[in-house]
């Protein structure tokens, strides 16, 4: 084993999780404080894993940052023999456009410190953390910090913030059961043996253990990373009765010290809430702290410099000169520091304190002569952060082996095939990562869980080449074994299955301090290290094994998207390379970055928000590239989707067969009209017609609505669909008096032919499955009847003596019959046959189904309005006419051949004419938006999101301040630019907005209505007078259509300036 790391058992890996300015960084300073890394005066604003310039000039982290800490852990049983432990700590980025900087952590970690801000209390992000953590099976850690802003902020008693504190556990423990109430009853529908039924038992019994926070059982930190103070109730009852304050012995003591007990008389009696006194916890915990803010706040009023602790300016006094401001040991207040020290102290410290002259040479050690600065010097050493976090995660964390095998086996098992679960190699294998085998014969396996870009010049290896570009390198957890630099190892990517031939690379190996990586020979299992390979493998995670007969660690999908892209382009040719070259290495070293190519060229980036966006394209330009090249970016890319809405009387199937309207507007102008197969469509019905007339497909497009989808999905009625289903019954004319929603329902599971996702789905009706709206046709030219245009060639009776001679003219004339009778989607209603629709049956069973489905894929995947993907539309598949071989021989054959690109073809043409002649409307992604406001910068606030069309969800009061917490939706289009004028209408008011996705949602806004009656167009204008040849008001949802063909390189229907010209006529000609 290497000096430089310790067995497994004497190994934590943790990792730090919370909501934006909760204090993560600032915690993280305490802790490497500890070990001498960082000075006492810098810890807490130095923000030393924010090693990025970008970072400490917006204030926030952007990446993750490992560090690797010792700490010396003392045993209050065993005090005599102190354990040396190895902590290895990840620093997360708390903004949501980092999110998966958050996972990636997660993965490698064991256990978690969950801060939480005691004002601000259980933010959004907070809540996706915590179900994060859940996931992955991670032991956590509650740490509540800014406990001194409960004082000097909000100016409550020591009790007062008792119950305040009292409060935010219970609100975090409910929220935690809920979850795991969600999950068991999740677990308890699926169908289970026996045995597994008691180990998920035991399971959930464990989980409900690890994720209930109890403050006696030392899972609960109170703290103040700023000035470096913090306790747990076991620690504080130790140095209770250590000190002889309470003389109850601490097993006993921690169990009353944190509840509605009190301390009288030498008992211990039941505290009520108005009985005047203090509880335990305000007393003896929270109380000794109350005075030394209010000592040292007096200490400098006293001296000149004025003091700024409290809001309520309790404690002020008037500053003078600067050389004459000083806190001394001598100065008045600092005697009720020195006394409130003697009592209560959870540090080792302390005790060197007994006079004045102690505290004075500390404060000249320190150089602390200023309020903030005597502070923390006296509250580091008075109940120390970083003993009591580090001691904290020792005690309540798994070691790696524990972890391996009963905490987090679902978590951290690899990967299992059929072809290789028995194999006694991968079993072996599998088993030295249950136990995190570290024998100089097990197997040696490590997972990269991130990649992430390092400067050469923070990397301690001669071997490195003094190049310019940034090397990126793997955070890897070993499993089992041991790593060793020079070695080869399998590289077994996420998709990797036991057929392919896993590639082989030679590692370098490094231990992660912060930004700075030194190189080390071996790493043993359950330590993290990073990891230098070459960086052709392109591979965002990894599974590493000196065996062939491996597989990768189980990933998890957590269903985070992007939602910010633009199109990345060099302002000069020449840097194309130089530029895809560095959109590679972005992608790699930043998990969350997706980069595709387009067919047209592009190169488009995707980011989880404008943060992170802002910091990738920095990023590209001053890294990933090599050398500082132009860029040209685009304006925001945001994904619409196009659907449609009911026509007024389409709920009447028969009178809205028989309407005869005319064309909606879009089918009149360019370049809509222009669409292939328009002139056969009407009022989303159409008859396409397969290349070479051999055959023609009618079909329907209506709208489907989400509550009707999620049933089809479930194969079964989902809550609030059946209005819905009604509703669709009735324009498909299948409501005929004693129909029901489960009846409708039944009838189109038993039609659906395929259903995306979407919100889409293809049915056939029973007519066209049955036969009846299916013909043969045996013309003399071997082709289906061609209409000269929708509703030209109306159908003849059923009557006998009005058939036709022409055959194909019949079937036409049959088929159009069928459909226009009500229950198309019904049984057979006796319509008459001849012998040519056995062979068209046959066709339509046999060759047809396969093709309609890609069809309807093709269709559905670019819409008519502007090439943006199709979502919540039902096609209804009504009828099929075939021109089939006259021949007995060639019985179930056509005429001419009929390919399944000419099927797929024509369906897609007959769908987006369909949809042309509909109702037109968008599909807009909605954002949902959290942030803090003050009651001031409401008004300001509703005035931006009502700007915007945003929807205010929910406004509460967050507990004992004067901040709401604000939920709202909305639209991704208008999310841009959001923060900046936030900040800049309500004076800063307002905190930076969470900023997620939520749901998809149709604008009603019509594209292409114009102003048609007096009225209206005295209100919204002629069309000729605003210049515009689409529409003549101001219209928000055709705006949207313009910029995404504009974008795509379309016609754009303003582009023609000129339509239906004359030529001008003067007086003289």
């Amino acid at each position: 084993m290497s000096s430089v790391f310790l067995p497994p058992e004497q190994t934590r890996l943790v990792t730090i999780c919370a909501h934006v300015d909760h204090g993560k960084t600032t915690l993280a300073d305490s802790l490497i404080e500890s070990n001498g890394i960082i000075s006492e005066r810098m810890a807490g604003t130095l923000r030393y894993l924010d090693s990025l310039e970008e970072e400490q000039r917006r204030g926030i982290t952007m990446r993750a940052s490992a560090i690797g800490l010792q700490h010396r852990y003392i045993s209050p049983k065993q005090q005599d023999s102190p354990v040396d432990t190895i902590i290895h700590l990840i620093d997360n980025p708390g903004h949501s456009d980092f999110s998966t900087e958050v996972s990636s952590s997660l993965q490698c970690c064991d256990g978690c410190l969950i801060v939480i801000d005691a004002v601000e209390g259980m933010c959004a992000r907070t809540h996706q953390v915590v179900r994060e953590a859940y996931a992955h099976q991670l032991v956590p850690i509650l740490v509540i910090n800014k406990v001194d802003r409960l004082c000097t902020g909000l100016c409550l008693t020591s009790a007062e913030a008792y119950l305040r504190l009292r409060g935010l556990i219970e609100i975090v423990n409910a929220t935690c059961a809920a979850m795991l109430t969600s999950k068991n009853a999740q677990n308890g529908s699926e169908e289970r043996s026996g045995e597994e039924v008691v180990n998920n038992d035991k399971a959930s019994e464990q989980e409900e253990v690890h994720w209930t926070f109890e403050p006696q059982k030392g899972n609960v930190v109170f703290a103040s990373a700023l000035f470096g103070w913090g306790f747990t109730v076991p620690a504080l009852a130790r140095s209770l009765f250590r000190a002889k304050v309470l003389p109850i012995k601490p097993v006993m003591l921690k169990q009353c010290l944190f509840g509605d007990f009190k301390y009288k008389g030498d008992k211990i009696l039941k505290w009520k809430h108005d009985s005047g006194e203090d509880p335990l916890f305000a007393q003896f915990a929270l109380q000794p702290i109350w005075d030394l803010y209010e000592g040292v706040a007096t200490a400098a009023s006293s001296s000149g410099i004025g003091s700024s602790l409290f809001s309520d300016g309790r404690i002020s006094g008037t500053q003078k000169r600067a050389q004459q401001s000083k806190i001394t040991a001598a100065t008045p207040g600092m005697d009720r520091v020195l006394s409130t020290i003697q009592i209560g102290s959870t540090g080792n410290k302390a005790g060197t304190l007994a006079t004045a002259d102690d505290i004075q040479a500390i404060l000249n050690r320190l150089g602390s002569t200023s309020e903030e600065g005597v502070l923390r010097s006296m509250l580091r050493r008075y109940r120390p952060l970083s003993d009591t976090v580090l001691g904290a995660i020792y005690e309540v964390l798994p070691s790696p082996v524990l972890a391996a095998s009963l905490v987090r086996s679902r978590a951290l098992a690899l990967s299992t095939d059929e072809s290789i679960a028995t194999e006694s190699n991968y079993l072996r294998i599998q088993r030295a990562v249950r136990t995190c085998d570290t024998s100089s014969d097990a197997p040696s396996v490590a997972h990269i869980c991130k990649c992430m870009a390092i400067d050469r010049s923070n990397v301690r290896d001669p071997v490195l080449s003094e190049e310019n570009t940034p090397l990126i390198m793997g955070l890897a957890r070993v499993l089992s074994g041991s790593l060793n630099t020079g070695h080869e190892y399998y590289v077994m990517g996420p998709k990797y299955k036991p057929n392919d031939e896993p590639q082989k690379r030679q590692l370098r190996l490094y231990l992660l301090m912060g930004s700075s990586l030194v190189l080390v020979n071996e790493v043993p299992a359950g330590h993290l290290c990073a990891i230098h390979t070459s960086e052709d493998l392109q591979l965002k995670t990894a599974t590493l094994c000196d065996s062939p007969y491996g597989m990768p660690l189980q990933g998890f999908d957590h269903g985070i998207r992007p939602l910010v892209k633009v199109n990345v382009e060099s302002v000069d040719p020449a840097d194309t390379n130089i530029l895809e070259r560095g959109l590679v290495k972005l992608s790699l070293a930043d998990s969350a970055v997706e980069v595709t190519a387009t067919a047209k060229g592009e190169r488009i980036l995707a980011c989880l928000g404008e943060i992170h966006l802002e910091q990738s394209i920095l990023d590209l330009k001053t890294v990933y590239c090599g050398k500082k090249i132009e860029l040209r970016i685009s304006e925001p890319i945001v994904e619409f989707g196009e659907t449609t809405d009911w026509f007024d009387d389409e709920l009447d199937h028969r009178n809205f067969v028989s309407n005869t309207c005319p064309p909606l507007r879009q089918c009149t102008i360019p370049p809509y009209n222009e669409e292939e197969g328009l002139e056969f469509a009407h009022r989303g019905r159409t008859r396409t017609i397969v290349s070479g007339r051999v055959a023609a497909i009618s079909l329907r497009v209506v709208p489907l609505k989400s509550s009707v989808y999620s049933s089809l999905v479930e194969r079964q009625l989902v809550e609030g669909s059946e209005d819905d289903l009604i509703q669709l019954g009735n324009a498909l004319g299948l409501s005929n008096g004693d129909r029901n929603a489960q009846s409708l329902f039944d009838t189109l599971i038993a039609s659906l032919l395929t259903i995306d996702d979407s919100g889409n789905a293809l049915i056939e009706s029973k007519a066209l499955a049955s036969g009846d709206s299916v013909r043969g046709v045996t013309s003399d030219v071997g082709e289906v009847f061609m209409p000269k245009a929708a509703g030209g060639a109306q159908p003849h009776t059923s009557d006998a003596s009005a058939l036709s001679d022409d055959p194909s003219r019949n079937a036409y004339d049959a088929v159009q019959s069928r459909i226009a009778a009500a229950d198309s989607l019904t049984d057979s209603n006796g319509f008459d046959r001849v012998p040519e629709d056995a062979g068209a049956m046959g066709i339509w069973k046999n060759q047809m189904r396969g093709s309609l489905v890609a069809g309807f894929q093709s269709a559905v995947r670019a819409g008519p309005i502007c090439e943006e993907p199709v979502r919540g539309v039902l096609v209804v598949l009504e009828g099929f006419e075939v021109a089939v071989a006259a021949s007995p021989e060639e019985t179930g054959k056509t005429s001419k051949p009929l390919t399944s690109g000419m099927i797929v073809a024509a369906v897609r043409a007959g769908i987006r004419s369909c949809l042309l002649t509909r109702p037109t409307r968008l599909m807009e992604s909605h954002l949902r938006l959290t942030l803090h406001s003050s009651l001031g910068a409401l008004g300001a606030l509703y005035a931006v999101l009502s700007k915007r069309r945003g929807k205010v969800l929910e406004d509460s009061m967050v507990d004992g301040t004067d901040l709401l917490q604000i939920s709202a939706t909305l639209p991704h289009a208008e999310s841009f630019g959001l923060a900046p004028e936030l900040f800049r209408q309500s004076s800063g008011e307002v905190t930076a907005p969470e900023l997620v996705f939520s749901h998809w949602e149709r604008f009603e806004q019509d594209p292409f209505w114009v102003p048609t009656s007096l009225e209206e167009r005295e209100d919204f204008g002629e069309n000729l007078q605003n210049g515009d040849v689409s529409t003549g008001v101001d219209n928000t949802a055709l705006h949207y259509i313009r910029k995404v063909r504009a974008r795509k390189g379309l016609v754009v229907d303003s582009s023609r300036t000129v339509m239906a010209a004359e030529k001008q006529r003067t007086m003289k000609r």
